[in-house]
């Protein structure tokens, strides 16, 4: 239970403050009449969670290092995000634009660098039999910080005002980091390699079918940011207020998220992983679709909003999975090196889509933008499972126990 409490605390005050500026920003931008050309720019901020992979072995020899270890560098990369926080408190994000970009770049930075620690903690943590329902409470955490960081701070700025809800967030994701920084950093972990040499990207690569899980973690998510960067201002621009679309989004994140993050965990135990994200193709595929014919011929408030609430149960699902994939992939011996040169390979289409979504939309319309990622969602997603390796498709045997001493 104590591991499970760390885990959801050290996710959510990693993910409070990445909401803040992912959830958050872009409608509060869009109200304040700024182009969806220059929201979607915004994507470049995600820039360093996918060369976060560059930097993962450095984080992986510190987390080794016996004075410093995973624990410490999480410390750091939270305080600098935390202080960056507390600096855009006293800056307006449309008039101090060309101090606030900046600003957000370093919290990036440092929130990306701050996950490869706490992705290799979570590996060194969870066993075999553990890691997706491990991932499923990763998954609600985030949930928690959508809630937290994206709606929480929509809904304080149209009460408090911009400075007071940042210096709150801030404070918050503060406190739930305190389960995870009292914890010994050795409590209920699984027996690590004493041998595991130099982190490094070689290693990776010399592991049997890393090519594959590459290109599956490549392919998946290829049109999920066309989605996802128009949704928020999608629903703006069809006249909901921004409380409004903080109710939607986060609301649905914190209910609908998290039923979909225990249902993911379920399914996985029940069908295994390859059935599992088939099924998933499918839903996503149609869901993209539903939002098309939105765009197209227009649907009621009501529709949007049950819309929003599928798109949103589907990414947590989606990310239970992917995330249980690349757990299994991964080596004790360099945890975070591997799971984070997954996840930023997942994570480069993702960008790429978010960044020429708001340029597409401006020109052609949303509808465009949503038609491609039904094709998108379609062929990558066949491609991706393809490429999927059995060996990650079929439920790992349990072979390695928690470590009673520091390894």
């Amino acid at each position: 239970m104590t591991i499970s409490i760390a885990l959801a605390g050290l996710y959510l005050a990693q993910s409070v403050p990445l909401y803040l500026v992912a959830a958050a920003l872009p409608p509060i931008l869009r109200e304040r009449g700024v182009d969806l050309a220059v929201i979607g720019a915004l994507g470049i901020l995600l820039a360093p969670w996918v060369l976060k992979a560059a930097w993962a072995p450095v984080i992986d020899r510190l987390a080794r290092h016996p004075r410093i270890g995973r624990k410490a560098v999480v410390l750091a990369c939270l305080t600098i995000t935390l202080g960056c926080i507390v600096i855009l408190s006293r800056l307006d994000p449309v008039t101090d634009s060309m101090r606030f970009f900046p600003i957000l770049m370093a919290m990036s930075v440092s929130s990306a660098t701050q996950d490869i620690a706490s992705d290799g903690w979570a590996v060194e943590h969870l066993r075999p039999d553990q890691q997706a329902f491990g991932n499923a409470i990763q998954a609600g955490a985030v949930a928690f910080g959508v809630l937290i960081g994206g709606s929480g701070t929509l809904l304080l700025v149209d009460r408090l005002g911009w400075q007071a809800t940042l210096l709150a967030i801030a404070a918050l994701a503060a406190i739930v980091a305190l389960p995870f920084l009292l914890l010994p950093e050795t409590r209920d972990r699984r027996i690590l390699p004493t041998d595991y040499g130099r982190a490094s990207f070689a290693r990776f690569l010399s592991m049997p079918m890393a090519g594959s899980m590459l290109a599956f973690a490549f392919f998946f998510r290829m049109p999920e940011g066309l989605v996802k960067a128009m949704e928020q201002p999608f629903l703006v621009d069809q006249g909901f207020s921004l409380t409004e679309v903080g109710l939607i989004s986060g609301g649905s994140a914190a209910l609908v998220g998290l039923f979909g993050a225990a249902s993911a965990a379920a399914l996985i135990d029940r069908i295994g992983l390859r059935p599992f994200f088939i099924t998933l193709i499918v839903g996503r595929t149609l869901t993209f679709g539903a939002f098309f014919a939105a765009a197209a011929l227009g649907i009621g408030i009501w529709p949007l909003v049950a819309l929003s609430g599928i798109d949103t149960f589907l990414r947590y699902v989606e990310m239970v999975g992917l995330y249980t994939a690349f757990m299994r992939f991964s080596s004790l011996s360099q945890a975070g090196t591997d799971f984070t040169l997954l996840t930023s390979v997942n994570l480069l289409m993702y960008m790429l889509g978010s960044m020429i979504a708001g340029t597409i939309a401006s020109a052609y319309g949303y509808a465009t933008v949503f038609g491609l990622a039904v094709l998108l969602s379609a062929l990558t997603g066949w491609l991706a499972i393809t490429r999927l390796p059995h060996s990650v498709a079929t439920p790992p045997a349990l072979t390695s126990m928690p470590e009673e001493t520091l390894a």
